[in-house]
């Protein structure tokens, strides 16, 4: 079968590789359509495990179920989740699924930039969502990344009347805009360099879009009415932007880091301040198998609206040109490869 193999950022190649045959338990799907996430190109991280074959936001058919399959089968339209919890450790049970060590260790074969991928049978037990008949195969490229969304969300208590501020409007920063208009937060508004970007964030769902040059705090202010901004969401691992999210955020407030800066990177965070206006700090990575139904439901219910984020699309044999895309961060949204063309 075709696979594009990662070895860098402008080096992703067309190969050939067995097709992956199945044991108890397992399926073997064929891939669709796998968006490409902006954790996809973070050279820095991804290089260390090169070359390998990425992608993890991918909607599937099942082709073959092996012996004990019982929860889905043969033709089933699917979403896999790639990482899943073992739901019966410390970390589970209090709630922290993704920092589950089986989350960290599970994934499946190969990536989904392949024409087909084999799912081991803990992810076909805890991982595999049916997809429902209102969600296309391009729909469910947003499910991981909405999901992720979902969970940083309820870290950081979005809450209705509440003011966001979404530092960096790439996909998961106007997902993140997205979620939070739904549930009703009260001003929504965007950083980014990208003017292409802003545009498209007030389109589908920022108040108020600030070009990231300017003093962002002060813009802040002038936006909600005088005040800085109750929830501030850090999508973008730019120390400029988190200087920017620090000195945003409101008394008894909340800087969730969604996103974060390289390994080695240190973020001066002005202590005494925020223990006297009680700011929190949080944190959310990855989602867990409740978030995915969650997201889910949500793409279903047209409450987050995700068909007018594609902007591009390319056959597996130009994921290169995909990847180089999106690490361009430029005039493009959610791209996606289709790896039966």
């Amino acid at each position: 079968m075709r696979v594009a193999m990662y070895y860098r950022n402008n080096d992703v190649r067309l190969e050939e590789m067995p097709r992956p045959r199945v044991g108890p338990g397992e399926i073997l799907v064929k891939v669709h359509t796998c968006g490409i996430c902006g954790s996809d190109v973070l050279e820095w991280y991804r290089i260390k495990t090169a070359p390998r074959v990425l992608g993890h936001e991918i909607g599937a058919e099942i082709v073959e179920a092996g012996e004990g399959v019982h929860t889905c089968h043969v033709g089933d339209r699917v979403f896999v989740s790639h990482h899943v919890p073992c739901n019966t450790c410390h970390y589970c049970l209090n709630g922290h699924h993704t920092a589950c060590e089986t989350l960290h260790k599970t994934n499946f074969d190969p990536g989904g930039f392949a024409e087909y991928v084999r799912v081991p049978s803990m992810n076909v037990e805890r991982g595999t969502f049916i997809l429902p008949k209102e969600l296309t195969y391009e729909d469910s490229v947003f499910i991981e990344p909405l999901a992720c969304v979902v969970r940083g969300q309820r870290m950081c208590g979005i809450e209705p009347g509440c003011s966001v501020l979404v530092l960096g409007s790439g996909v998961a920063g106007i997902l993140h805009m997205q979620l939070a208009r739904s549930l009703s937060a009260g001003r929504i508004m965007a950083t980014d360099v990208s003017e292409y970007r802003l545009t498209t964030a007030q389109k589908l769902g920022a108040d108020v879009a600030i070009q990231a040059a300017k003093d962002v705090p002060d813009e802040v202010r002038r936006a909600n009415d005088g005040r800085l901004a109750d929830r501030v969401i850090i999508c973008t691992g730019a120390p400029a932007a988190i200087r920017q999210a620090l000195s945003s955020v409101d008394r008894g407030g909340t800087v969730m880091f969604f996103a974060v800066p390289p390994p080695g990177s240190d973020v001066a965070v002005p202590m005494s301040q925020f223990w006297r206006d009680e700011i929190s700090l949080r944190t959310s990575y990855a989602a867990s198998p409740g978030d995915i139904a969650k997201a889910i439901e949500l793409i279903r219910e047209r409450r987050v609206n995700v068909r007018e984020m594609v902007t591009h699309r390319f056959p597996l044999d130009q994921t290169q040109k995909g990847f180089e895309m999106v690490a361009a961060a430029a005039d493009s949204m959610k791209v996606i490869v289709n790896p039966q063309e």
